[in-house]
C-alpha cells in the first residue's frame, strides 16, 4: 500500500495537484493520502501519527508544488519533525530502512526555463530530499516532475488538468509496480 504525503498548502485552489490526487483516489484502491496542511494548519505536526503512517507503508510519495525552488514550508517542517533520531537515523534509527521514497512535484514554469540555468538544476534542487532518504536508509526513486502547470489563462487550465491526469496515471503505474 502506498502513502501519499500531500504538501500542498491550498489544494482546493490547485488544478494540477488536486487532479493528481483525484486520479490516484479513482485508480488505486489501497492508498493512504495524508494532507498534512489540512491535518496541521497550525504547523504542529503529530510526530507519532506521521511516523506510524510511514511504518504502515513501503512506498512513500511526496506530492507537492515547487515553491521558489523548494518544497512548501509545511513539508520541510514535516521532514524536520518526523525524520527523528532513533527513528530515521541513529544507532536504532532504521525504521525507514528499505522503504521507497518518490518525490512527485508540480512546477509552474516550463521545463526549458529550468534547463537554461543548468541541465541538472532539478537534481540539485532535490538533493536534500534524496540525501535525507538515503541517510534514513530508504531507496530514493527517480522523481516525477510535472512542468508548466501555472494556470496563467483559463484555456490553459484544461491542458493542465490533462497533463496532471497523465502524471497521476504514471504514479498509479509506479504504485502498482511496488504493491
Amino acid at each position: 500500500m502506498a502513502l501519499i504525503i500531500l504538501g500542498h498548502p491550498n489544494i482546493k485552489q490547485s488544478i494540477a495537484n488536486k487532479t493528481i490526487i483525484e486520479t490516484l483516489q479513482d485508480k488505486v484502491e489501497d492508498i493512504e493520502i495524508r494532507n498534512i496542511h489540512n491535518l496541521y494548519p497550525n504547523y504542529q505536526i503529530n510526530v507519532q501519527e506521521e511516523q506510524a503512517a510511514l511504518l504502515r507503508h513501503d512506498l512513500i510519495i511526496l506530492q507537492y508544488p515547487m515553491y521558489w525552488y523548494n518544497m512548501p514550508a509545511i513539508l520541510k517542517i514535516w521532514f524536520d519533525e518526523v525524520f527523528t533520531y532513533q527513528f530515521a537515523y541513529g544507532s536504532k534509527g532504521d525504521k525507514l530502512k528499505g522503504k521507497k521514497l518518490l518525490p512527485s512535484l508540480t512546477i509552474g514554469q516550463q521545463e526549458q526555463n529550468y534547463k537554461k540555468y543548468r541541465n541538472d538544476l532539478m537534481d540539485n534542487l532535490l538533493e536534500p530530499v534524496k540525501v535525507s532518504a538515503l541517510y534514513a536508509q530508504m531507496e530514493y526513486l527517480p522523481p516525477r516532475l510535472l512542468y508548466g502547470v501555472s494556470p496563467e489563462v483559463e484555456e490553459v487550465q484544461a491542458k493542465i488538468k490533462t497533463k496532471a491526469q497523465q502524471h497521476g496515471q504514471q504514479l498509479v503505474e509506479i504504485i502498482n509496480k511496488y504493491n
